[in-house]
């Protein structure tokens, strides 16, 4: 049970006290408080965790400071979307809005190789109108010897080109617990130019630990990629552990599912999962074409599969694009195979923005027959 207070509520109001003090009462009942600090106000949620189906709601909605309360109906309790809770949800982030009805392009290298590219695209970024990027410093290898990523090393040229060229936010895969204290460091000496969302793979999903750590701090939101050998619910259920341990910022991402079903693609693309995904949480969702598809290649339109795919994920709802690019992908040192060109990021906008426009046209058409 979900107990919902009224903005603004302050923990001293005689009212909140009495709250406090009949919810201490209950029996086999474990309270958890959650606060959400915004620029204007303060929300405050109370999860009541145990046997609370014998609860009585409209008493506890009977006490001044409650707005109202949501009764749990799936596992996943603080970032499910839940019977009769249609509340909107975003947060804001380095004056960035994330949420289910907006959409931003990360478009960047999946790993950082040199400051010049670093800043060529940084450059190409800002000159289309984009605030976010990606940006690999850490990279998990399935081969031992594969490129590892810079690490730490190439956090202060990262961090201060995109200061320079007002990028906002940085999806920046991480593998340890270690790596955000190396991040949190590398943005102070940095002076704070840009910020960074930390980015768990899809082989990172179920490394507890990681999520546990992740979790808790609340400093830097985070993009959840979808395990790509479990469940659904099995992912979901790795973002809620984010939210229980006090992080509820959190974006997942579709990247597609390890199968030869999805041959001659990377992976079998599960962007018929946008709807799903907004419709079970509040969470917005993110898709990957890149890791995907894993190519370049073109159907006989003279569209690559790449933005086929994209468009796919747009045309149903998505909100966020974690898309490679490279200034040359032939010396790209991580899956330059499917980065595109800069010069193709235009076409690949022009391409998102058709899909949008027609993903909102659905949407109103849908609204004169509800």
């Amino acid at each position: 049970m979900i107990i919902i207070l009224h903005p603004d509520t302050e923990k001293t109001d005689p009212n909140y006290l009495k709250l406090t003090e009949y919810l201490s009462g209950l029996h086999n009942i474990t309270i958890r408080t959650h606060e959400e600090i915004g620029t204007q106000q303060i929300l405050t949620e109370i999860y009541l965790i145990g046997d609370t189906k014998q609860l009585d709601a409209s008493i506890i909605e009977s006490f001044e400071v409650v707005e109202r309360v949501v009764r749990v109906s799936r596992e996943y309790r603080i970032l499910g979307r839940h019977k009769d809770d249609n509340r909107p949800s975003h947060f804001e982030y380095n004056g960035v809005r994330f949420g289910q009805d907006t959409m931003h392009v990360c478009a960047g290298l999946c790993a950082v190789d040199t400051p010049e590219n670093v800043e060529i695209m940084m450059k190409t970024l800002r000159d289309h109108g984009l605030q976010c990027t990606r940006m690999g410093a850490y990279k998990p290898r399935t081969n031992p010897y594969s490129f590892q990523g810079h690490g730490k090393k190439c956090l202060p040229y990262v961090f201060e080109l995109a200061g320079k060229y007002d990028i906002r936010v940085i999806a920046m895969e991480i593998t340890h617990d270690n790596q955000i204290e190396e991040i949190h460091e590398a943005l102070l000496q940095a002076g704070k130019p840009t910020g960074v969302m930390m980015q768990i793979g899809t082989r990172n999903i179920q490394n507890f630990e990681l999520l546990k750590s992740v979790g808790r701090q609340k400093e830097f939101p985070v993009l959840l990629k979808r395990g790509f050998g479990i469940t659904l619910e099995e992912s979901l259920n790795a973002a809620e552990y984010l939210a229980s341990e006090g992080n509820r910022n959190v974006i997942f991402c579709l990247r597609g599912m390890k199968t030869n079903f999805g041959d001659p693609h990377r992976n079998l693309v599960d962007f018929a999962h946008v709807p799903v995904i907004k419709r079970m949480t509040r969470m917005p969702v993110c898709i990957d074409p890149s890791h995907s598809v894993g190519s370049r290649n073109t159907s006989p339109d003279q569209i690559l599969d790449l933005m086929h795919a994209t468009v796919q994920g747009v045309i149903a709802g998505a909100n966020m694009i974690l898309v490679d690019f490279h200034p040359d992908p032939g010396i790209a040192l991580i899956d330059g195979p499917q980065a595109l060109r800069l010069e193709e990021l235009p076409w690949f906008l022009e391409d998102i923005q058709i899909a949008r426009e027609a993903y909102e046209m659905r949407c109103k058409a849908a609204a004169k027959y509800i």
